[in-house]
């Protein structure tokens, strides 16, 4: 089960407030929540602010029965959060995003970061940096 917005809603990290894709992980049985980042991670505290966004409104969504009653047939599934980017988040991202995985944790809800664009060595790999898979 996915379910994308269309090709010309507003996607990506800098849109905070728009789920872009809800999926289903038929190995696992999750309900994964993907956010995309199309961009090279720069450093800025600006894209650190926009991921900080944007996992809050997946948190939000996920959390406060948006999703149960969006998808009803999702309720109760164990959740995960998505990032797929094309390049290793900088230093200041996976420490923040290695915080957000430990207190997730505690409501059941995993993390995971997926890079996708050059570089990047796919969902199997166990490039952990901090907690953070790439």
């Amino acid at each position: 089960m996915s379910s994308d917005p269309s090709p010309e809603s507003p996607r990506g990290v800098e849109h905070a407030h728009v789920i872009d894709v809800v999926a289903g992980d038929a190995k696992t049985g999750e309900v994964v929540l993907i956010m995309l980042e199309p961009r090279p991670w720069d450093g800025s505290e600006l894209r650190l602010f926009q991921i900080q966004e944007k996992i809050n409104a997946y948190l939000s969504f996920a959390l406060d029965g948006e999703m149960a009653e969006t998808y009803p047939a999702l309720a109760g599934k164990p959740l995960r959060l998505q990032i797929d980017c094309v390049t290793m988040p900088d230093a200041k991202v996976v420490e923040f995003l290695s915080a957000v995985r430990e207190q997730i944790a505690f409501q059941g809800i995993n993390l995971e970061v997926r890079v996708t664009g050059e570089g990047g060595c796919g969902p199997e790999c166990e490039c952990a940096n901090n907690g953070v898979q790439a």
